[in-house]
């Protein structure tokens, strides 16, 4: 019989309250995403039904959110999903899998922040024209920007949690004023003939609705990302059991009610076909509206909006190999906190520069590759950590559990099939390679350490205050 207590996270500083859990996962998930992607969106999907993509993707990560409200109440410490997987996976692979998920979110999390960084320097080349080519395209002015932004986001979390959250709620105040202001502008002049112009057979068989279905919600679910970022801070927040749950839930209700409200209304004051074809769509839709006066003001907001999504992403992310490190299941030097800051210091730093290195590819090669990466380790993997720590570790204390379990699960684990299929195939093999070069390294790092499977497994139940779950 395996026994445990529940592990508090020793230097780090319960401050991040429910406001700013939520303002933190709607800064990451909005950010530059819906501006930069808008256009991809209608031009997968052909035509102003792009914007049922939206709702169909918000259903994927609604039930996936109810997945991270569970576990994460359950187990709030610093890493979310390395914790779930790691007590989870215990029993039969050892450390395994919660290897295999520091090891390719050391890699995705930086990816998610490249694309807002990349969108960023997109937007601010209506402001500062050198920084992109003549199609809208970041050129080499422009990445070299983007890798000093990097470093300035790095700097500004450099310093405590407590001062971070400060700068967090007042990045998703500008956040709010850009998105509503952009929203307002298109509705001033707003036409429902435009915005609902479906192209003639989008929903038929063979339609365009659904010949763009995968690539319009590969977009669709990467906008959405970031409900996630509070787990990501579990050992941080104040009472996790009731944050955690609220702060993913209605994040996600909000971003999508925003983009609904965005996507509409930027169809419904400008034809598609210039949509499909704009790098810079927040402007044109305000430009249209009230001149391009107001629209540089506007667009100079978005840029800040989108330094908050790589502020905030880095913030929870940088987060995730302290975990593990103190499991001594990484390198000792991830498991290092600030003597004053009491921050984990070398996941920022090393995740910064992958983001840096990551912004200078292509915007799509990026969003391919990162939902690849994720539905692998991450997304499918956290599905069957819910069901057998519900079978494993039934005296679990679980502040929320699931509604309505498990149809949650099964639409969860339908839609990450679905968008893992859509991806590009030189994603699906570079993701697949990456794990097993990850399964790799564990091994190398098993035998030296003469843990499973070259010695005995170690089950430590860490947040039962009692156990029924045999060894």
């Amino acid at each position: 019989m395996a026994t445990g207590t529940q592990k508090g996270q020793v230097g780090l500083e319960r401050r991040i309250g429910p406001w700013q859990a939520t303002a933190i996962n709607m800064t990451q998930m909005c950010g530059i995403g819906p501006f930069l992607t808008i256009p991809l969106m209608v031009a997968a999907m052909n035509g102003p039904q792009a914007m049922f993509g939206w709702v169909i993707g918000a259903i994927i990560v609604l039930a996936d959110g109810l997945i991270w409200a569970e576990l994460g109440a359950a187990m709030p410490g610093a890493g979310g999903t390395y914790i779930y997987l790691r007590e989870a996976f215990q029993y039969r692979t050892g450390r395994l899998m919660p290897f295999l998920f520091v090891w390719t979110a050391v890699l995705f999390i930086p990816l998610i922040m490249s694309t807002g960084v990349i969108g960023l320097v997109q937007y601010l080349g209506v402001l500062w024209p050198a920084v992109v080519d003549d199609t809208g395209a970041v050129n080499t002015l422009g990445h070299v920007v983007g890798v000093v932004i990097t470093g300035l986001v790095v700097v500004l979390l450099y310093r405590k949690i407590g001062d971070i959250t400060k700068v967090t709620t007042a990045f998703f105040g500008v956040m709010l004023v850009s998105i509503l202001a952009v929203i307002i502008a298109a509705y001033s002049h707003f036409s429902a003939s435009l915005a609902f112009d479906f192209t003639p057979g989008a929903f038929g068989s063979g339609g365009a609705f659904w010949t763009g279905l995968g690539a319009g919600l590969i977009i669709a679910v990467y906008d959405y990302l970031g409900y996630n970022t509070s787990a990501y801070l579990g050992g941080e927040v104040r009472e996790p059991g009731k944050t955690l749950p609220r702060s993913i839930i209605l994040s996600i209700v909000g971003i999508m009610a925003l983009y609904l409200l965005l996507q509409i209304g930027i169809l419904g004051s400008v034809p598609w076909q210039d949509v499909a074809k704009s790098s810079s769509v927040a402007t044109l839709a305000v430009s249209t509206a009230w001149g391009s006066g107001i629209a540089n003001v506007v667009t100079a907001l978005i840029v800040v909006t989108a330094f908050a999504s790589v502020f905030a992403g880095l913030l929870g992310g940088s987060r995730v190999p302290y975990e593990a490190a103190r499991d001594k299941l990484f390198l000792p030097v991830f498991a290092k906190l600030h003597p004053k800051g009491h921050f984990p210091t070398a996941g920022l730093l090393v995740m910064g520069v992958i983001t840096a290195i990551a912004s200078l590819f292509p915007l799509g090669v990026v969003i391919n590759a990162l939902t690849a990466v994720i539905v692998l380790v991450q997304s499918v993997a956290q599905i069957a950590a819910l069901v057998v720590l519900r079978r494993r570790q039934p005296g679990l204390v679980r502040p929320y559990k699931m509604w309505l379990f498990p149809v949650p699960l099964i639409i969860a684990f339908v839609g990450w099939a679905f968008l893992y299929y859509s991806t590009d195939t030189l994603s699906q093999i570079l993701s697949v390679s990456w794990v097993v070069i990850g399964v790799v390294a564990f091994l190398i790092f098993a035998r030296a350490e003469q843990v499973w499977p070259f010695g005995p497994k170690e089950i430590k139940e860490e947040y039962l205050t009692t156990s029924t779950s045999d060894a």
